[in-house]
C-alpha cells in the first residue's frame, strides 16, 4: 500500500502558523517549501553562493506544506481536521493529494485502526472490529470517525480522553467545542456524565457525531449534537468544557467559553504544540482561567483549568 502525500499552498505569511497545525496530522514532521530567505539560507545553511536557476524562480510569496501519511492512517480524517483547523486560524490554502485515490481513502487505513485501551477505563473499538481481552474491565467506546477528526489514536485526543477518566464525577453536564467525531463527548456518557453536549462548525462533523453516539447508544437528552459555533448556539452553563482544536483557536475561543462555564467548573484544552504553551496560558489567564493541570505526549500538550475566582 503507498503512502499518502497531502500538501497544503498558502501564503508564505503564514507558514509557520499552518506547520503548526499540519504538524498535528502526523508525529514525524513535515516538509516544507519556503523559498523568503532563499540566498540568506544558502549562504548560511549550506554555505553556497550559486543557487540552481530553478529555485531561484521559485515564488517568494507562497508556501507548500507536505506532509505524509503512512498506509494505516486515514487520509479523510486527516484533510477534515486541515480543513478545519486551518478556517478556524482564518489562513486561506488549497489542499491537494497524491499517491491513493479517493475512493480508496474510507476502506485502506481501516485494516490498522485497532481496539486502543486508553486510560484505566476506556477501549476506543472501530465498528469494524471485535475486541477481545483487552476490553474486560472497560467501557467500549465504539467509533467510526468517517470524515471526521477523532479515533483516539492522536495524542491531543488520548490526552484528554486520559483526563476525562480523571476529572468526571456523576451528574456533570459537559460540553465539547468542536466535537468533531463525537469522541470526547460520547466518552463522557460512557464515564458517567449526565448530560452531554457537542458542537462543531462542520455540518458533516455533526452527521458523524450523531451516528457515533447512535453506535453507543446514546441520544437526547443525554447525549446531543449540533452545528454552529459556541456563542451563536449554546445554552446555559456545565461544569464540564473540554476543547480539543488548536492554539489559535483556543486562545480566541476561551473568553466566550468563560461565560458558560459554572463555579468550580472544569476546562480543558487540547491540541497545543508546546513550543506555543505560554502564549496559551497567557491567554487563559487573561480569559479569566488558572491552569490546574499540564499532560504532555510526544510535543502535544492538554491543559486542565479552572475559572479565577
Amino acid at each position: 500500500m503507498d503512502w499518502t502525500e497531502i500538501q497544503i499552498f498558502i501564503d508564505a505569511e503564514h507558514t509557520d502558523r499552518a506547520a503548526d497545525i499540519a504538524g498535528m496530522t502526523v508525529p514525524y514532521g513535515l516538509y516544507i517549501e519556503d523559498y523568503r530567505d532563499l540566498e540568506r539560507d544558502a549562504r548560511e545553511i549550506a554555505h553556497i553562493d550559486l543557487i540552481d536557476e530553478e529555485l531561484i524562480a521559485k515564488d517568494r510569496t507562497r508556501s507548500i506544506l507536505h506532509i505524509y501519511l503512512s498506509p494505516e492512517m486515514n487520509p479523510a480524517e486527516a484533510l477534515s481536521f486541515l480543513e478545519e483547523r486551518l478556517n478556524d486560524a482564518g489562513i486561506s490554502h488549497t489542499l491537494n493529494t497524491k499517491a491513493v485515490r479517493e475512493e480508496d481513502w474510507a476502506n485502506n487505513w481501516k485494516a490498522y485502526f485497532k481496539p486502543l485501551p486508553v486510560g484505566d477505563k476506556l477501549l476506543i473499538c472501530p465498528t469494524w472490529e471485535t475486541p477481545g481481552t483487552e476490553a474486560e474491565g472497560r467501557q467500549v467506546l465504539w467509533i467510526d470517525p468517517g470524515m471526521a477528526f477523532g479515533t483516539g489514536g492522536h495524542d491531543t485526543t488520548r490526552l484528554v480522553l486520559e483526563q476525562l477518566q480523571r476529572v468526571i464525577t456523576p451528574g456533570t453536564a459537559m460540553l465539547d467545542v468542536g466535537c468533531g467525531s463525537g469522541i470526547l463527548a460520547i466518552a463522557g456518557c460512557l464515564l458517567g456524565v449526565k448530560t452531554a453536549v457537542g458542537v462543531d462548525i462542520d455540518k458533516l462533523a455533526v452527521k458523524t457525531a450523531i451516528e457515533n453516539g447512535e453506535r453507543n447508544g446514546l441520544c437526547s437528552p443525554q447525549y446531543t449534537v449540533f452545528a454552529g459555533d459556541l456563542v451563536d448556539k449554546v445554552e446555559g452553563q456545565y461544569d464540564l468544557i473540554t476543547a480539543n482544536i488548536v492554539a489559535d483557536a483556543i486562545i480566541a475561543l476561551s473568553p466566550a467559553v468563560r461565560p458558560f462555564l459554572k463555579p468550580g467548573g472544569t476546562y480543558i484544552v487540547s491540541g497545543i504544540i508546546d513550543t506555543r504553551e505560554d502564549e496559551v496560558v497567557a491567554a487563559l489567564s487573561a480569559a479569566g482561567f488558572t491552569v490546574c493541570d499540564r499532560h504532555q505526549s510526544s510535543g502535544w500538550l492538554c491543559l486542565t483549568c479552572v475559572a479565577k475566582e
